[in-house]
């Protein structure tokens, strides 16, 4: 890991050596930035983000993370004694450190497993009603009358598109959550 201060930050930025910053965060697993401005925090991560091009997570507890948390790709906000700001202006909010291993290794497990299997439903669903309609065109020799009235249309769009997501969404656990914790790898395997 590497630890930045923001004295260390201003050297960086105004001396110009942001590659030589880059080159050295690439070595790191993770790049950690205390003592610094608002604004450093957040064109730490917009550089990151511009430059790597990976995909950056922030997380902070008061006013002064919110530019940082916004300029990442997911942002977590810890609700804490210096108010609510960061939790407002964040994707995920927990009450303390200690819930992002289970809000990464667990809800972010499921929430992929859950993501995928949804678009492959989407697709099959989608692919079911066109084929249907593609099919009907050969027996009315293209004449382009309609097969089904529109309340069947909506009912058909109504149960097939929320229906399933609402089941998957609350009942879908594909590896319960003390194995996931257990086993921090599982996560790899939906990347």
């Amino acid at each position: 890991g590497l630890v930045l201060d923001g004295r260390t930050l201003t050297v960086i930025f105004q001396g110009g050596l942001e590659e030589k910053l880059l080159e050295l965060a690439r070595h790191c697993r993770s790049v950690l930035c205390c003592r610094s401005t608002p604004l450093q925090k957040s064109m730490v991560v917009k550089l990151v983000r511009r430059q790597l091009k990976a995909m950056t997570l922030s997380i902070g507890d008061g006013a002064n993370d919110v530019s940082m948390i916004q300029a990442a790709d997911v942002g977590i906000g810890i609700s804490g004694q210096e108010g609510m700001q960061a939790v407002m202006a964040s994707d995920f909010a927990i009450s303390r450190f200690k819930h992002l291993k289970k809000l990464l290794l667990v809800h972010g497990h499921w929430c992929y497993a859950r993501l995928a299997k949804m678009v492959i439903y989407f697709f099959y669903k989608n692919v079911c009603y066109v084929n249907l309609l593609f099919w009907y065109q050969f027996f009315c020799g293209f004449s382009g009358s309609t097969m089904l009235d529109y309340w069947q249309m909506i009912f058909f769009n109504l149960f097939f598109t929320s229906v399933p997501p609402l089941l998957f969404g609350a009942l879908d656990k594909d590896v319960s959550a003390e194995t996931l914790l257990r086993l921090p790898e599982l996560y790899k395997n939906g990347q």
